[in-house]
């Protein structure tokens, strides 16, 4: 490890335009165009020596002190936790229905699942043995921690053993949020194209495991299942793959194991 002290930042100089300038296309505040005016006045021929700061300032901070929160209170309820992710239309609320109806009649299970707006999937999953909490995020393009915190204060988790989260359907946005899961699960379905992992990398390399969904139709499309695969594995080599179909039941058995694995031993 380099511990020599950082090397501070070089000054550098500010002069004032002389001459036409282009209209800036944000007008600085009052107070700001004031001081440095002010300052260059004071500066000998014109010129003011500024010093550049670097200000690291963790933007997520927030949110990551409440992810580790959520995941001490649902490793204290002993609750397996996971988000799963993907663009809109992959199959997310399709897989969760089926799961519900299959895996969910021998484990209980709760779903906290966002969209900008309606309430359409919270509609979709509500199941009398399965508590669903719907958050409509207004126009965010994604689910953070606080958001996880508040909707699963409105659940009932009497006996509840996983919790799935359903994020908003979006590869980018998610990636950059920890909303306090055991496994971040990122679904790419054969609609979307073999190369989607390529484009949106950090989405792939944050996953746990992939589920290439809509395989039955994989032929039809044109999909070739090989590169899908090789890409995946390329983008996100930590992650566990499954290649399934809701409607056709390839590979769920597999889907069920590993959320069987999730929970803990009796």
């Amino acid at each position: 490890m380099n511990t020599e002290p950082a090397t501070p930042a070089e000054d550098f100089q500010i002069h004032p335009l002389s001459g036409a300038a282009a209209r800036p296309g944000r007008q600085l505040s009052a107070p700001l165009s004031a001081e440095l005016a002010a300052t260059l006045a004071a500066a000998p021929a014109g010129a003011a020596s500024v010093r550049a700061v670097d200000l690291r300032v963790p933007l997520l901070e927030k949110n990551d002190i409440l992810a580790e929160r959520n995941r001490g209170y649902f490793l204290g309820r002993g609750l397996a936790a996971l988000n799963l992710v993907s663009s809109p239309g992959a199959g997310k609320t399709t897989l969760l229905e089926r799961t519900l109806d299959e895996f969910g009649r021998q484990t209980r299970c709760a779903v906290v699942v966002g969209d900008l707006e309606t309430d359409n999937d919270g509609m979709r999953l509500h199941r009398p043995h399965a508590p669903v909490a719907q958050i409509t995020t207004g126009g965010t393009c994604h689910l953070d921690a606080s958001m996880i915190a508040r909707g699963v204060e409105s659940l009932d988790l009497e006996g509840v053993k996983v919790l799935f989260i359903e994020n908003v359907g979006n590869l980018v946005c998610p990636a950059s949020f920890d909303l306090g899961e055991r496994v971040r699960v990122v679904l790419l379905s054969t609609t979307e194209g073999e190369d989607k992992p390529l484009k949106y990398p950090p989405i792939f390399k944050s996953a746990d495991l992939v589920l290439l969904t809509k395989v039955d139709v994989a032929d039809a499309l044109g999909f070739r299942r090989d590169l899908a695969v090789a890409n995946i594995q390329r983008i996100a080599p930590q992650a566990r793959l499954i290649q399934l179909s809701t409607r056709s039941g390839e590979g769920i058995a597999e889907w069920y194991d590993f959320l069987r694995g999730l929970l803990p031993p009796r």
